[in-house]
């Protein structure tokens, strides 16, 4: 027998790098859907090029095809895009693909939505899928609205709501957090007590195929994130042990370091690192999903990853020089 078939867009992104990596290391065999011809080469069996918000093309993208995963969209909640983007290309386009998918006969449908779907980039309490979603920007409503017509379908699929997503490669508020922790001050967060859900990349990669073997209908919404929330204190700490540095964190009161955010543009960043956003992730795992790596353990193996890169690249410019 043949290994089952995947279509997967967004591999030239941070999480489909790593997903399609995950995906052909557990046998799957993968088709990547691109939006356009990239330089770098990728790791899949096959590929196609082709725009989803135009998906003349899909039929022969998902010829024989057993399940799709579907990475790709606007990625960042912050990017500034107006409403109608988020809605073309999250809700619109994510609609398209599976209703060519259906009628492919793919098996099953992997959606990787957002936590913003649920909530804000903060919420009181613990949150579960039972707490009806209140998106507060573009991107969660998009995602939400996939989500919603994806069930108005009728057809098999998951929808995995991960929370802020790190890696080797990744890039946004976790990379400038991972460039705090590498300079070398002391650094005034060690009051911060808000804790935050995270999710390692390897977590996020078990859940999908998760998705993709369980081998009864499972139409829903699951939040993913890793075991353990952390402080954005804790999260500087773990980073910090991985560059073999010592922690250097000093206490001021959140009070007066809100109020700097705020004076300089970035209360909306501290809201997103330093308030609070933990998740209940009961659902999936009662799907069979566990996560194996814990967030300490992952964002130390991070910074040693980048310290790694760094120091390869300034040997690489040291030579040409």
């Amino acid at each position: 027998m043949q290994a089952p078939l995947i279509a997967l867009t967004g591999a030239s992104g941070f999480i489909g790098r790593h997903l399609l990596d995950d995906l052909r290391a557990h046998g799957f065999r993968v088709r990547v859907l691109l939006r356009r011809p990239i330089n770098e080469l990728l790791t899949a069996d096959s590929a196609l090029i082709g725009d989803l918000a135009q998906p003349a093309n899909l039929a022969r993208a998902l010829e024989e095809v057993d399940a799709i995963v579907h990475s790709a969209g606007i990625a960042h909640a912050a990017s500034g895009l107006p409403e109608v983007d988020y809605r073309t290309i999250n809700t619109e386009a994510t609609l398209r693909l599976a209703e060519a998918g259906a009628r492919a006969g793919a098996r099953r449908f992997v959606f990787l939505s957002s936590v913003r779907a649920q909530s804000g980039p903060s919420a009181e309490g613990v949150l579960d899928e039972t707490r009806p979603p209140e998106p507060t920007d573009a991107y969660g409503r998009s995602k939400l609205a996939a989500e919603e017509g994806l069930s108005s379908l009728g057809i098999d699929f998951v929808s995995l709501r991960p929370v802020l997503v790190y890696g080797p490669g990744v890039k946004g508020n976790m990379a400038a957090l991972l460039r705090l922790a590498k300079s070398p001050y002391p650094l005034p967060l060690a009051s911060l007590k808000a804790r935050r859900s995270l999710l390692a990349v390897e977590n996020l990669a078990e859940a999908v195929r998760c998705g993709l073997a369980h081998p009864k209908p499972i139409s829903g919404a699951y939040l993913v994130a890793d075991d353990m929330p952390l402080t954005l204190p804790d999260m500087l700490r773990a980073m910090r042990v991985g560059l073999d540095r010592p922690p250097r964190l000093l206490p001021v009161p959140q009070a007066l370091f809100s109020v700097g955010a705020r004076l300089v543009g970035r209360a909306e960043i501290l809201e997103r690192l330093a308030g609070n956003l933990v998740v209940d992730c009961s659902a999936l795992k009662r799907l069979g999903w566990r996560p194996r790596l814990a967030s300490v353990e992952g964002l130390a193996r991070l910074a040693r990853s980048s310290a790694a890169t760094d120091a390869a690249g300034d040997g690489a410019r040291e030579t040409s020089a």
